[in-house]
């Protein structure tokens, strides 16, 4: 199956002089592309240098949009996605090939935490992968992680509800478990990058925390809904007790918080039905 690797960069034009000519001489046979998100560096020449071709957005479109160009424009059976500022590994690619040769239809290299760019990071994804695994029912070990190989045709089945910014692999990850496609992890050790970061702990946790949500209920709106419809339903319940044994009747107040937990509930389960109805043909 031919192989395409596709490599967003916003001035990594440094990680790239490295990494592309160890890319071609570890895989001569691949098609190597390079989608140029609006950088002010080199990057295009070091491309041509390298012989490599280079897709540009005439202005920074974000990580998420560049991974999208270039899935749309790679023409291999298999895709491998990776940073171009030399945290990853090339030799790695070759852990995550043997993944989809045993049958799984994405294989994500998942990083050692000692690994992970600060310690406040490998808390961050610790609770991301836990939130994951609870939404999913299986084990995530590295949500975020933007090392992956994937099977095109699958993948392109997602990209119109990837979002732009950094967070396109947590959505990406849901997306297949939820339709019901294999996925693996690798152990990889993420190296120091070359340049600076373009994520802003802050501005770039906060959204990520919202796509979080928005990516759960995405995947199965019940779990999101129901512990809430539920926390309604007991302080509804807590709220009568009080006042029927304070007052001696039933308050405006408890019925409120049970018609809102009620239509919470109705809510969720509306939701369900319609992401099942989503996914129904992912497989065909």
């Amino acid at each position: 199956m031919k192989l395409s690797i596709v490599l967003p960069a916003r001035n990594e034009s440094e990680g790239l002089r490295e990494l592309l000519p160890k890319l071609k001489d570890l895989f001569p046979d691949a098609e190597v592309l390079v989608v140029n998100d609006g950088s002010n560096d080199d990057t295009q020449e070091v491309c041509s240098h390298n012989a490599v071709v280079c897709i540009s957005h005439p202005k920074a479109r974000g990580n998420g949009a560049a991974i999208k160009t270039g899935a749309r424009n790679a023409n291999g059976e298999i895709v491998v996605f990776m940073d171009a500022d030399n945290q990853h590994s090339p030799e790695d690619i070759f852990k995550l090939l043997d993944g989809i040769g045993e049958g799984y239809d994405m294989v994500v290299g998942a990083r050692v935490f000692s690994t992970h760019a600060g310690v406040h990071r490998g808390v961050a994804n610790m609770i991301f992968n836990w939130f994951a695994s609870w939404m999913v029912g299986a084990r995530v070990k590295d949500l975020t992680s933007g090392f992956r190989a994937v099977r095109r045709d699958k993948f392109m089945k997602f990209a119109y509800i990837l979002p732009n910014g950094f967070s396109y692999p947590t959505t990406i990850t849901m997306s297949f478990f939820r339709a019901g496609y294999g996925v693996s992890y690798r152990p990889i050790m993420a190296m120091q990058r070359k340049g600076h970061s373009h994520i802003n702990i802050w501005r770039d946790g906060v959204r990520f925390l919202l796509i979080i949500f928005k990516v759960g209920v995405l995947y199965s709106p019940l779990k999101i809904f129901f512990p809430v419809s539920a926390g309604l339903a007991i302080a509804g319940v807590g709220n009568y007790i009080y006042s029927y044994f304070s007052v001696g009747r039933f308050t405006n107040m408890s019925a409120l918080l049970l018609l809102a937990a009620l239509m919470v509930f109705l809510v969720g389960l509306v939701s369900e039905q319609i992401t099942a109805l989503m996914y129904r043909d992912s497989d065909s």
